[in-house]
């Protein structure tokens, strides 16, 4: 049975309830009926356990709240504007319409007080198993005896959505399995989705299942005040990440409750009215009484007293421990110690996988870079990934720097993406590149939030070789470049590596993607050439000729070919010059003076890369390029037989020059 409320929790909640419907109605799209029937848990968890502070939305050590079913994102716009953030009324009642703060779905860096961008369900819930791994993290690194300075909760409101998505399922196994107690997650166990009956697809027993990765599991009526309290504060005390299934009617109080057609459409201004009623809320719309007000909004005097007091006990941390507090100001700040990267880089000759390349830088910044958290989806060997003393965290190590998230590329992904979000530390992860497709959705979220993350993508052609057409990237470097603020970075050899590395680190907002080779490249002769500085600027010259009839452009692994193709092409007396054009995207945000010296307009231009040819269009007259899959086979013989030698690009340049 319910438990009574008082008249201002009753109105309180009412206005939530009001304003996500007002704001629905107006903007004639939304999605009203989560919003309607999870009021009571979102109020119970904002006014009684949230610690946040309305006036600086971004105090380190503030509970992160995550709206996983982001198309409810009207409760949380409601709680933020009663709770104090700057979010004005008027914002709210300019829902998802151009150049408003309240968009369709939340948006991390553009509403205040949104921790994390979500809408597409399981990435709010999975990124915040990132944030809650953060938090575990960081207080196991700077916390001492007496001196708590991180100690903050990761709250979510996940739908049945979220449950169903693979990806959650990838994330929740793994903080299940690292004990990660400071995360709940509040179910809003409403049995519908947008075809009906969850019955229709979603029969599981969903605590079951989460028992069994190793959660505490409770359930409780969406209505009853009292237990939900009970609910939160046993999942605060228990040692194992916590998701609490609320009973809720979608639609709640409107004519419409209970059924799907509440989900993702107005109520209709019949229904609105009726809701009034039945919610016995007298007041027109976007009205909230100056009683309710003041209710909400003790949360500002509260969060800033939260706020002083963590100040007060992070100066005394700081005068007994003086250089961890510096240290953890620093790395909350995002800011990079001083690095003198050519000191740092390692000295490369020979032939050397860029794969490989990378693990020595890697091996090289560990120890001047705290920051650094690394892991793979289960191919540490193969990406290269664990740097020299990188401990494996585990929950007996959760200092170890070096994460292992088994076969699970989505939901390291969104993990990665948390981490990198909640400040503290600066994370990478790895996979095989044909396999970011596993991924994508959590890279173009990261390129979304402009979350710094690196994702290191090895084997990236189809000098895999022997593993074959299913594990040869094709479509992919095309694909990812399409993807807006993703900086996509192909080196063609170490020190070209070396330099992605730097390029990806100083970047303080917007994603990497490091795509490196398996197989071995030379590493260039630079003694006369260009310094693989140029990487920093997306693309450069690598070898010039004054009397050059015509460009060759490449990347990666083809660079090296493209510079044996310009030998033979000398000696047929055909001068050429080479240029290395590792990321697109750095080499586009370079002057326009600077981008017609390395690709002059008025040479003939041939591209040259082992993948799609989509998108060369824009640099070069012509390309050779692959549009077919490849073949199972000894790397150099699937190199010959696919075109990739020497005498065929020489034949594309005379044939460019006809």
């Amino acid at each position: 049975m319910a438990s009574t409320l008082s008249a201002i929790e009753t109105q309180a909640i009412s206005a939530i309830r009001m304003l996500a419907a007002d704001a629905v109605e107006q903007a004639k799209s939304g999605h009203p009926g989560m919003p309607l029937g999870m009021a009571p848990a979102a109020y119970v968890l904002w006014t009684d356990f949230l610690k946040h502070n309305p006036t600086n939305p971004h105090w380190p050590d503030r509970d992160r709240f995550v709206l996983s079913a982001g198309h409810g994102s009207m409760l949380l716009y409601a709680l933020l504007h009663l709770t104090g953030y700057d979010l004005p009324l008027d914002e709210l009642k300019r829902f998802r319409q151009w150049g408003s703060k309240t968009p369709g779905h939340p948006e991390y860096g553009h509403t205040p007080g949104v921790e994390v961008t979500t809408g597409p369900l399981g990435q709010g819930i999975s990124t915040a198993v990132g944030l809650a791994l953060a938090e575990h993290k960081l207080a196991a690194e700077f916390n001492r005896e007496g001196h708590v300075v991180v100690n903050h909760y990761t709250y979510v409101l996940a739908s049945d959505g979220d449950l169903m998505e693979g990806v959650s399922g990838e994330a929740c196994s793994l903080a299940g399995h690292w004990g990660l107690s400071k995360l709940i997650v509040l179910w809003d166990d409403n049995h519908i989705s947008i075809d009906g009956q969850t019955e229709l697809s979603f029969g599981e027993d969903v605590l079951a299942r989460y028992a069994a990765y190793g959660w505490h599991t409770q359930r409780v009526n969406g209505e009853d005040m009292a237990a939900l309290r009970l609910a939160i504060r046993a999942a605060q005390v228990d040692a194992r990440p916590s998701i609490i299934a609320v009973r809720t009617v979608i639609g709640a109080g409107s004519p419409k409750a209970g059924s799907h057609k509440v989900h993702g459409e107005p109520l209709g201004p019949e229904a609105l009215e009726a809701t009034r009623q039945n919610l016995h809320w007298p007041h027109p719309p976007f009205e909230v009484p100056h009683e309710v007000y003041d209710h909400f909004r003790a949360a500002i005097a509260r969060g800033q007293r939260l706020e002083a007091d963590w100040n007060i006990r992070l100066e005394r941390y700081a005068s007994v421990y003086p250089a961890e507090a510096r240290e953890l100001e620093r790395r909350l700040k995002g800011e990079l110690p001083p690095l003198d990267w050519e000191q740092l880089i390692p000295s490369f000759s020979g032939k050397i996988a860029t794969r490989a390349a990378s693990g020595k830088v890697l091996d090289a910044l560990a120890p001047r870079l705290p920051e650094l958290l690394g892991g793979s989806a289960d191919l540490t060997p193969s990406n290269n990934t664990q740097a020299q003393g990188m401990q494996s965290f585990s929950r007996e190590n959760p200092t170890g720097r070096y994460v292992h998230y088994g076969v699970r590329e989505h939901g390291m992904g969104a993990i990665l993406n948390g981490l990198n979000l909640h400040g503290g530390y600066r994370a990478y992860g790895g996979t095989f590149f044909v396999f970011s497709d596993y991924m994508r959705p959590a890279i173009r979220l990261a390129a979304l939030m402009g979350t710094p993350t690196v994702f290191v993508l090895t084997h990236d052609s189809v000098a895999i070789g022997e593993d074959g057409p299913t594990h040869q990237p094709i479509e992919h470097l095309a694909s990812l470049r399409a993807m807006p603020g993703l900086f996509v970075v192909r080196p063609a050899d170490a020190l070209e590596t070396a330099y992605a590395w730097r390029l990806a680190l100083e970047r303080k907002q917007g994603p990497t993607a490091l795509v490196l080779t398996r197989q071995a490249v030379p590493v260039l002769d630079r003694s006369s050439l260009a310094s693989a500085e140029g990487t920093l600027k997306g693309g450069y010259v690598l070898s010039e000729r004054p009397d050059a009839r015509a460009t060759l452009v490449a990347s990666g692994s083809e660079v090296a070919l493209a510079l044996e193709a310009q030998q033979q092409l000398l000696a047929e007396g055909v001068p050429v010059r080479v240029v290395s054009l590792p990321c697109w995207e750095a080499f586009e945000a370079q002057p326009r003076a600077y981008r017609e010296a390395v690709l002059p307009r008025h040479l003939p231009t041939l591209a040259v890369e082992a993948g799609s040819s989509f998108g060369w269009e824009r640099y070069a007259d012509a390309v050779l390029g692959l549009d077919h899959f490849g073949a199972s086979a000894p790397y150099p013989a699937v190199y010959e037989n696919l075109g990739f030698r020497p005498g065929a690009v020489v034949r594309a340049v005379l044939e460019l020059l006809q």
